[in-house]
């Protein structure tokens, strides 16, 4: 067959005209000095901060400080295989984390690769920064709806509403993440999901968290960020931003989340040793001077959005541990400053018994009172001036030795108050329950009854309410409000409940006695 001249020069013509050059450019940098998570990188001159950066073997790291001739980089993994002269290459790409629907359910790292089950990659709907500025004043929406957190003691006298932000103060072992797991577990019939962040903590203790929250069925609707002590600090930094960046994607697209920070005060520790390993300049306790920036910027993200923006939220409750009960602590007053409330746990109370050790007259909510039902509002409305008598009165009452009438009503109520506000963990209450249990107290129904058994009774009354008279709370939960009526429907039932109930017998002077004892 032959080709004429003229049929070949088309083709190369047409050739020629389709094709596209793509070049490729790397750039490139060489590692200067590598140790104890940081490397200095030389040669990056177009890196942007937060920018993540590729080391030999896979590992990972950001791009932290920008200096005139070297960039400053957090290791997302281990340092081992780093060494000098080797090449550093740039992604591109600023710090992200996967967000989406694949989360629910799943133990992540900061980076969103799973921890659970690595054959089980997670599904995720793209990825978001990690770092992004908070919503403006205009862009939100003051405080109004509830997130009750099950526990009688916060959602009466320190309440939540979507989109606050309240601090879990106090030192170490007095229960500050069993309250954050028990508003986890009580968002199992809200709309709400939940992120919980551990940040330093032991492999064993997020085990241990994840199980307890897929026994009670929470997990499906919960996102486990983990950064282990045994991590890189960098990863410890980044940890609160990705849960963050979580739930932001829920908020931002008119749904509901709810984040946990456990705890802020190993964030800190793991930035300070970041900034003084990169050689910034110390400030009070060696913390560096934007350590109130870096806590901050993190927590202002919490919001109730505008209805224009789609009416989502996101409601933080951070965790800061403090040294012998020291809320005046650098790290504490820095993130109490900055937080709508704290819910202040003393150790003292801890060890008398009272769980949660919640100290009423140190907590405080600063906006959760607008969202709190008026029924709460009213059957709660003295119990923090009653409560405060009680302990004032306790502590005299150590030097005195005849007392009126008066304060043994006070110390006699008080004590019964202070059984009805505990609380086993992992049973979270709803409201109307809730309401129930301390207008019982409130109104002096237990006053005849004696103070050891109210625990043991409370559960029962509550059993019998909705056994045998529920139209009560079913009154309640439709009015929200506490009125004449259901006032006196709900002392009815609970006298109803003493007269009948086997564990106390009334004697001849009125009073009921346990007939255990």
């Amino acid at each position: 067959m032959r080709v004429d001249a003229d049929t070949i020069t088309s083709v190369l013509k047409e050739q020629i005209a389709g094709y596209e050059s793509e070049l490729a450019v790397d750039e490139t940098g060489l590692v200067v000095t590598v140790g104890d998570g940081i490397a200095r990188i030389y040669g990056l001159q177009q890196v942007m901060a937060q920018e993540l950066v590729e080391f030999p073997g896979g590992v990972m790291g950001i791009a932290f400080n920008l200096e005139e001739h070297t960039v400053g980089c957090i290791l997302l993994g281990a340092d081992a295989g780093i060494v000098e002269g080797d090449k550093v290459r740039r992604t591109g790409r600023i710090a992200e984390t996967k967000v989406g629907a694949g989360v629910w359910g799943r133990v992540i790292n900061p980076l969103g690769e799973p921890l659970d089950d690595a054959d089980r990659p997670v599904e995720s709907e793209g990825t978001r920064a990690l770092e992004v500025k908070a919503p403006g004043v205009l862009a939100r929406q003051p405080v109004r709806e509830p997130l009750y957190t099950g526990i009688k003691t916060i959602d009466a006298l320190t309440p939540i509403g979507r989109g606050q932000r309240e601090l879990i103060i106090g030192d170490r072992q007095t229960g500050k993440t069993a309250i954050a797991l028990d508003t986890i577990i009580n968002q199992r019939h809200s709309d709400v999901r939940c992120i919980y962040v551990a940040i330093g903590q032991k492999l064993s203790t997020v085990r241990r968290i994840a199980a307890i929250l897929e026994e009670h069925g929470a997990m499906e609707y919960t996102c486990i960020v983990s950064a282990c002590a045994s991590d890189p600090a960098a990863v410890n930094y980044i940890a609160p931003y990705a849960g963050c960046t979580i739930g932001e994607y829920e908020r931002d697209n008119g749904r509901h989340a709810l984040i946990i920070y456990d705890d802020l005060s190993k964030h800190a520790v793991a930035y300070r040793e970041i900034s003084l390993l990169l050689g910034r300049p110390p400030g009070r306790e060696a913390y560096p001077g934007d350590i109130f920036n870096l806590h901050s910027r993190l927590l202002e993200r919490a919001a109730k959005m505008s209805d224009e923006l789609g009416g989502g939220s996101l409601t933080a409750l951070p965790i800061v541990e403090t040294q012998e009960g020291d809320y005046s602590a650098y790290i504490p007053t820095n993130v109490i400053s900055i937080t709508d409330g704290q819910i202040y746990l003393q150790p003292e109370l801890f060890h008398q018994g009272v769980r949660p050790a919640v100290n009423v007259g140190l907590s405080v909510s600063r906006v959760g009172g607008a969202a709190q039902p008026r029924m709460m509002r009213q059957v709660a409305g003295t119990l923090r001036g009653d409560l405060a008598s009680y302990r004032e009165s306790a502590a005299f009452t150590q030097f005195a030795e005849d007392l009126d009438e008066r304060t043994k009503q006070i110390l006699s109520r008080g004590a019964r108050m202070v059984e009805v506000l505990k609380q086993p963990q992992y049973e979270p209450m709803v409201t109307e329950d809730q309401v129930l249990s301390i207008f019982a107290g409130i109104q002096g129904h237990w006053d005849d009854v004696p103070a050891d058994i109210i625990q043991q009774l409370e559960p029962q009354l509550i059993e019998y309410v909705h056994e045998q008279h529920p139209e009560v709370i079913e009154t309640l939960r439709e009015r929200q409000e506490l009125d004449d009526d259901v006032a006196a429907a709900l002392a009815e039932v609970i006298e109803e409940f003493k007269e009948a109930n086997a564990a106390i017998v009334k004697g001849e002077d009125g009073l009921y006695r346990s007939v255990s004892g």
